[in-house]
């Protein structure tokens, strides 16, 4: 496996492992909703778990290597991609019309956070979940930091729009106000990428087992509430 499909597999574990027992519910399929799933990263897994999944990307091409992708793995008929974005859902599906929402990366940069929220619990079916990955902001001061941009880390204290890059940072309590606002309820909360934006690539590369035991680690302190600060991302399940 090449290194960069080792630590994606390493960054994305703990979100599997939270998605899979919502994902598994005793054989029966599902209608998924997956916001800016672009080429189908989780979108195609999903299918092949035997769920419906409509994809919502604002990128033609995205899409178009979405199709590819369904198609050799044998799921085009259980996918179908839709071009638009957060502000058009709602001409995409209708409300009470999904049981399970993906909205990995995205509130980051949409421009009315809460707003975005409102149209998720929208469309999800009374007892629908919903998967918010989104950027965690103490880890993005301490990456600044570590990056010589002091400036832009200071200014990140306060500010989640601040740091030098577009889009905003969340805090574990900034998510829990928004959604609360959106009635929607959290579940769960994991820290995602304690480690694995760390580890050099060449490390995957060259030491038998390391992306198995980077896996590993980040499982192990995916809900233990003292490393997710240290988090790149914070991944929360919340149900309407």
């Amino acid at each position: 496996m090449p290194a960069s499909e080792r630590r994606s597999a390493a960054r994305t574990a703990v979100v599997w492992d939270a998605l899979l027992p919502v994902l598994d519910v005793g054989g029966a399929s599902g209608d998924v909703l997956d916001i800016g799933g672009g080429t189908g990263g989780f979108a195609v897994r999903v299918a092949e778990l035997g769920h419906r999944v409509l994809v919502v990307d604002p990128s033609p091409d995205a899409l178009a290597a979405l199709d590819r992708r369904a198609r050799e793995r044998g799921v085009a008929d259980q996918v179908v991609g839709q071009q638009g974005d957060l502000s058009s859902l709602l001409d995409v599906t209708g409300p009470d019309s999904t049981d399970l929402v993906l909205c990995h990366g995205v509130l980051e940069v949409v421009e009315d956070p809460a707003a975005a929220l409102a149209t998720i619990a929208t469309v999800l079916r009374p007892g629908g979940v919903l998967s918010l990955l989104v950027a965690q902001r103490h880890a993005a001061v301490v990456a600044r930091a570590m990056a010589g941009h002091f400036q832009q880390a200071r200014a990140m204290l306060d500010d989640p729009e601040a740091g030098g890059r577009p889009g905003r940072r969340f805090t574990r309590e900034e998510l829990t106000g928004l959604l609360a606002a959106a009635g929607l309820e959290p579940t769960a909360v994991h820290a995602v990428r304690v480690f694995a934006d760390l580890v050099p690539g060449s490390l995957l590369d060259l030491e038998p087992g390391a992306t198995a035991a980077l896996v590993e680690l980040e499982q192990a302190v995916a809900e233990r509430p003292e490393y997710l600060p240290l988090a790149t991302q914070v991944h929360v399940l919340a149900t309407k």
